[in-house]
């Protein structure tokens, strides 16, 4: 019997260890199995991060070649024309000049906070683009709120020249700081009523819902006004000339970024013109139909979706540049004056206006 009992008892703890074996194989199995579908997600996620972001940052390097080349153009001179064929290698050396500089941080200033504003610019810049429609379906996030998330990543940007101007302990710095902080406020209420008055043309927060609207008729064309204001109010938001106070080199040094070389100067470089982009982009698809082409016949509609939204951005990428080399600086008061008794009582009045026919007409969208 004893004999008996211990062999049961053998037999009872193999099964019971070979159970716990297969338990613990396919246990680890489907870990793994898990792991390789999250990690196979993870990574097609970031190759569409990647496919939006490298592009963007080499068209950022080539804007800066483009503003060189058309000022050079509009001043009758050549403009950068020695590194590579016409000069087509100057951005990657002035990027190369600026990665191989010493990084200088000043004795004075808050170091950590000093070192995040650059770093906050620049990827403000570049989030702002996961709602960006470069056609039908061609979107990182069609999120249904979108127009609110970049009328909110455009506002976190002052953040960072706020803090890179306060972290420098410079009275120069801070002083464009300061400029740029209440610049920006000023121009995004009236952004943010000619983006209400879009909103109630189109019955929609979804870009690509604003872009379908616009299929018939553009919206520049009834809100004509409206889209002269966005584009001057866009100019002010990006600190752009005539409005670039902030960095007025013959009253601040150079404004909130004086302080700041090597790498923290090429990434607020960097912020700014992924802005000056972003704006672009959210000015057509307001008012250019997004990838919609000019004409819907054959000739136009055989060219993909993001050329047109890419040429569209192209146009006002030479208006930036065009408008910098023409028109003279504002002074500080007549910025402000602009801002406040121009631009927010004639956006307030024209969205007035604009819903007062949507609805005596019925044609407020559902």
């Amino acid at each position: 019997m004893l004999s008996f009992s211990l062999t049961f008892v053998s037999i009872t703890v193999l099964i019971t260890l070979n159970t716990l074996k297969r338990l613990i194989f396919w246990f680890c199995f489907f870990f793994m199995f898990v792991n390789i579908i999250i990690m196979f997600f993870f990574s097609i996620c970031i190759l569409k991060i990647l496919s939006i972001v490298i592009p963007l940052l080499i068209s950022v390097a080539y804007f800066t070649l483009a503003e060189r080349k058309t000022m050079g153009s509009i001043q009758r001179r050549r403009g950068p024309n020695v590194v590579g064929y016409l000069g087509l290698l100057q951005p990657l050396a002035d990027g190369l000049k600026l990665f191989a500089k010493e990084t200088l941080l000043p004795t004075a200033a808050n170091t950590g906070i000093f070192v995040l504003a650059p770093l906050l610019t620049f990827i403000l810049s570049l989030i702002g683009w996961a709602v960006i429609p470069f056609g039908e379906g061609l979107v990182l996030s069609d999120i249904n709120v979108g127009i609110l998330y970049l009328f909110a990543i455009s506002s976190l940007s002052v953040y960072g020249v706020v803090l890179s101007g306060w972290s420098s302990n410079s009275k120069y710095s801070f002083l464009g700081s300061l400029r740029s902080a209440a610049q920006m406020i000023s121009y995004e209420v009236s952004m943010g009523f000619i983006i209400i008055s879009v909103v109630l043309c189109s019955g929609s927060l979804n870009l690509s819902d604003i872009i379908f609207s616009q299929e018939n008729v553009w919206y520049i064309f009834p809100l004509l006004p409206m889209f002269l204001m966005f584009f001057i109010s866009a100019l002010a938001e990006t600190n752009r000339h005539p409005f670039d106070l902030p960095e007025a080199e013959a009253e601040l040094v150079s404004g909130y970024n004086v302080e700041y070389s090597a790498m923290g100067f090429a990434l607020f470089f960097l912020g700014e013109y992924a802005n000056m982009l972003l704006m672009s982009a959210m000015t057509s698809i307001l008012f250019l139909g997004g990838w919609l082409p000019f004409l819907n016949i054959l000739p136009f509609t055989l060219l993909p979706s993001p050329f047109w939204l890419s040429f569209k951005i192209c146009i006002f990428v030479i208006l930036f540049c065009w408008i910098r080399a023409a028109l003279p600086r504002y002074r500080y008061d007549q910025l402000m004056s602009l801002g406040w008794k121009a631009f927010l009582p004639l956006s307030l009045s024209w969205l007035i206006f604009t819903a007062s026919v949507l609805i005596s007409f019925s044609w407020l969208p559902i």
